[in-house]
């Protein structure tokens, strides 16, 4: 793939867990009827591209065997119709080589990929993480998976501007708006960045022929709305009127702001991200996300009505615009 290749709305979606996922004596929990549907539906709903395997996608409490059976019936549903990245981060660069390959040989076309989350990295390290697994893996595109919290790293412009040497990485999973255009101009279009549907028109008013791309884990609660923001965006920007663009996309930010503990409250919302996108998805009804795997299995019951109420405003809204 190249940069130009990534266009329109991507989907994060969650790897579909058995009903007996959240017990740790349970050794294959990948529902992979729901992954099959569930991705044949994406592709059926417009969406342009799918993201897995990342935070929401229980990329480290997942086995190996049970990796190597979502990537392959997540691909093998796709039946080449878009493309598809698994996730490989990993605690070391040697780990996250195999996995890369691994998932490579299983038809997969990108990884999003992370740094290792042992030791918080500095520049040098997370630039030679990325360049080394690109040398490892010359043919697979690398999303950088951009999560401040997460990775505690700040994907800073230095970083971006050294990265964009590296050919296989082509795009970006990003959340740092106040900072795009200055990472815009350090990459020099070698990297495009996908910010979340909710910030996606902010977004294109900072570089509307380029900034033509975003992630929505809502996709998951219906990756119809998804497509939608896409299409009405992209009519915004061709008839320059951003009136119904501007009204769409706030009610999408309705739909989110029940996610997050309080409103605003990131720091509880890191701490439950998983199972929080998990509840949001369940309620959403579109897709059986199913439980979380261990350890992540508790968030307070006032968290998840809130994750509740996320998905069902999301599943309003695109039955709202279908009609």
């Amino acid at each position: 793939m190249t940069v130009e290749d990534v266009q329109g709305a991507w989907a994060i979606m969650p790897t579909p867990a058995t009903d007996d996922a959240s017990d740790w004596h349970a050794t294959d929990t990948v529902d992979a009827d729901e992954v099959t549907r569930a991705v044949k539906g994406m592709v059926e709903a417009g969406i342009d591209g799918i993201l897995s395997l990342g935070t929401l996608g229980e990329c480290a409490t997942l086995t190996r065997d049970e990796k190597r059976k979502f990537i392959g019936t997540a691909v093998e549903a796709t039946e080449g119709r878009i493309p598809f990245f698994a996730g490989t981060t990993a605690l070391g660069t040697r780990e996250t080589i195999e996995q890369t390959r691994e998932a490579q040989e299983l038809g997969a076309v990108g990884t999003m990929l992370g740094l290792p989350m042992w030791c918080a990295a500095d520049m040098t390290t997370a630039v030679k993480f990325y360049k080394d697994v690109a040398e490892a893996c010359p043919d697979m595109a690398i999303c950088v998976y951009a999560n401040h919290a997460a990775f505690r790293f700040a994907f800073a412009t230095e970083f971006w501007e050294q990265v964009a040497d590296i050919p296989q990485v082509i795009m970006a999973k990003y959340g740092a708006i106040p900072t795009l255009a200055a990472d815009l101009a350090a990459t020099k279009g070698q990297v495009k960045f996908l910010p979340i549907e909710s910030m996606y028109l902010e977004a294109v008013k900072v570089d509307s022929e380029f900034c033509n791309a975003f992630w929505s884990s809502g996709a998951a609660c219906d990756p119809s709305l998804a497509s939608h923001i896409r299409d009405v965006v992209a009519a915004a920007v061709a008839s320059n009127d951003f009136t119904a663009a501007e009204e769409l996309i706030g009610e999408v930010g309705k739909t989110l702001w029940p996610l997050i503990p309080g409103g605003n409250n990131f720091d509880e919302f890191n701490k439950y991200n998983i199972g929080l996108e998990k509840e949001r998805i369940n309620a959403g009804g579109w897709m059986k996300a199913g439980p979380c795997r261990p350890p992540y299995t508790y968030v307070p019951e006032e968290y998840l009505d809130g994750a509740r109420a996320s998905g069902r405003g999301w599943a309003e809204l695109a039955k709202k615009v279908k009609a």
